[in-house]
């Protein structure tokens, strides 16, 4: 034993004897005495109302006013209107109500419209122009045809154009039709007005680059890779919402019956007061032995509005996953989970069990969709660092009508006098006449109107093609190998990714099963503790009554036995969460709870 060399009625010590149970004095205490066991005993302190700060009282002006406890009620909740839910009831309605499951939703539609909108690129697009024009030119020549200084032309040219490629080999074609009303005051215009129509198919078709995969392909096979992919985020979403769900359900469950079983404490320890009363009262007690069972009611029922804000909190969660929306009605009822805890656990080995997660975890699903979207970008580079080397035709029909100027050709106008001269005088002197010029008319299939160009046209009388070869050859092509390197280091990577995600599958569903054998092992001891506690209470109970125990032996049998009830109650609904991670873990939440969602 240490003694102390100084008492605690010392004039230094007296503020902390005077605030008893402060810390503060029970370690300097011991501090002192400590170094007064010692060779170097510890010089006499200071006064400390100098050095410490008296600790304030708590809640002094606290007083307990005698009034019943509140109702067991719920904030918002009408304790009155109760509505029976099956755990079948909340999935159904999260999956119809949950927002994360509409957004998932919405995000497949989403990338139904990508996939719609990249088909696209093959939709042909039909163009038209209409437009007057009228040109006045000086002219410069004595051949220009024009009078008074000048060339005024006029004409409504109307142009259409289709175009578009192919969905096959990466070819391109063009169509263009040109149709025109001209007029001019050119001398040398034997049609005046006329009109020209054209027609013209042009058509590209790739050699090497863009034959067998092209940029317009590329983007349908991503799109159609992120619809599927989309597809399996949603049904993810599904899984993780499920399982969320049947976590909430069985957390309710337990906050309902723990709200039972310390509705029961409260009820055995106020049935046991009463049954000191009654003994206290006959002599066979002390009165203090009430104050003690008073002090444990006190405690149950601390314990009882703990476990009621727990069922708030479990409601309102579960209320959240299935809920359509704040305003729902379903916020202001009591829900009461119908569902037995008492469920079987699921059997099945490791082999088994992941043979079934990589066949349904979505994961590995969207994991695969990412690797051939990667594969679609390398068969698009790789087709980039070919050369381009194109083969181009096209081929054209032109059409002409017009009515006849009947104006004067000024080529032979001037001639004329002197050919009529030269033929006088050789006929005087007996001589031939200048033979007649190579007439020059136009042609009586182009005197018409506009409906007779078209016709002319129809008719392929005049027509023109070509046909080629053109190349573009980049001298180094830098960025599409550079783009190429890239995809393929990618790929590289989404394998690497693969094998991580496969390993972590593995030691998920490795804790899933070990969870529901825990679990199982678990609520079956803790049925065991239950039943050996109710045994041992009820004992403890006859030998009080026998004189042959204490109420503090009885209390605390009291205390265990609702401790191992709520422990057999948790094991019960952790089996039952672990049975449900154990399907998520397996990728069998839809099957496993006979669930078909609707992606579309």
């Amino acid at each position: 034993m240490i003694k102390l060399p100084f008492r605690l009625s010392s004039p230094y010590y007296r503020p902390l004897v005077r605030s008893s149970g402060s810390l503060l004095t029970i370690v300097f205490c011991l501090l002192y005495a400590v170094g007064a066991s010692g060779q170097n005993p510890i010089p006499s302190p200071t006064p400390l109302t100098d050095q410490i700060l008296p600790v304030p009282p708590i809640a002094s002006d606290f007083r307990l006013e005698p009034r019943p406890l509140p109702e067991l009620g719920r904030v918002g909740v009408d304790m009155e209107h109760q509505r029976p839910l099956s755990l079948r009831e909340a999935l159904t309605a999260a999956l119809e109500n949950n927002k994360d499951i509409e957004v998932a939703r919405q995000n497949v539609r989403i990338a139904e419209f990508d996939l719609q909108g990249s088909r696209g690129a093959y939709d042909p697009r039909l163009s038209s122009a209409s437009y007057f024009e009228r040109i006045e030119t000086p002219i410069s020549s004595f051949l220009s045809g024009g009078s008074n200084g000048s060339i005024t032309q006029n004409d409504f040219t109307n142009t259409a154009r289709l175009e578009g490629q192919t969905p096959k080999f990466g070819g391109n074609y063009r169509i263009d039709f040109s149709s025109i009303r001209f007029t001019t005051n050119n001398l040398f215009t034997a049609l005046n007005p006329q009109y020209p129509s054209a027609l013209t198919f042009n058509y590209t078709q790739p050699l090497l680059r863009g034959l067998k995969f092209d940029n317009n392909r590329r983007q349908i096979e991503i799109a159609r890779k992120n619809l599927s992919l989309t597809d399996a985020q949603f049904r993810q979403r599904a899984v993780e919402t499920i399982t969320s769900v049947q976590r909430a359900y069985w957390d309710l469950v337990f906050a309902l019956r723990n709200l039972q079983i310390q509705r029961d404490a409260v009820r055995d320890s106020r049935t046991q007061l009463e049954h000191n009363k009654r003994l206290v009262t006959e002599g066979a007690l002390a009165p203090i032995d009430v104050v003690a069972v008073e002090a444990q009611v006190a405690g149950f029922e601390q314990t009882l509005f703990t476990a009621l804000e727990e069922v708030s909190r479990s409601e309102n969660n579960l209320k959240n996953l299935i809920a359509e929306n704040r305003q729902a009605e379903i916020w202001t009822v009591s829900l009461i989970p119908t569902d037995s805890v008492d469920l079987a656990p699921l059997s099945v080995s490791l082999t088994e069990a992941m043979k079934a997660a990589m066949e349904n975890r979505p994961e590995l699903q969207q994991s695969n969709l990412v690797r051939e979207i990667n594969q679609v970008d390398q068969k698009f580079f790789r087709e980039q660092t070919k050369p381009q080397i194109d083969l181009v035709g096209s081929y054209g029909l032109v059409g002409l009508a017009g009515a006849a100027s009947g104006g004067i050709n000024p080529f032979t106008a001037t001639s004329q006098e002197l050919r009529d001269r030269v033929n006088l005088l050789s006929v005087n002197n007996g001589l031939p006449l200048l033979p007649d010029p190579p007439a020059q008319t136009i042609s009586s299939e182009l005197i018409g109107g506009y409906g007779q160009s078209i016709q002319s046209l129809l008719g392929n009388r005049y027509s023109n093609f070509r046909v080629g070869v053109q190349m573009n050859l980049p001298l180094r092509n830098r960025t599409a190998k550079a783009q190429l390197g890239r995809s393929l280091v990618e790929g590289q990577r989404i394998a690497t990714q693969r094998e991580q995600l496969e390993q972590s599958i593995q030691v998920d569903v490795r804790n899933a099963l070990q969870v529901v054998r825990s679990a199982e092992a678990r609520l079956r001891a803790a049925a065991a503790a239950r039943d050996a506690s109710e045994q041992q209470y009820a004992s403890e109970q006859r030998k009080l009554d026998a004189g042959q125990s204490t109420v503090f032996l009885v209390l605390e049998r009291q205390t265990t036995l609702t401790t191992a009830r709520g422990s057999e109650l948790r094991a019960q609904t952790d089996l039952n969460k672990a049975s449900a991670e154990l399907q998520r873990a397996t990728g069998n939440a839809l099957t496993g709870n006979s669930i078909v969602v609707r992606v579309r």
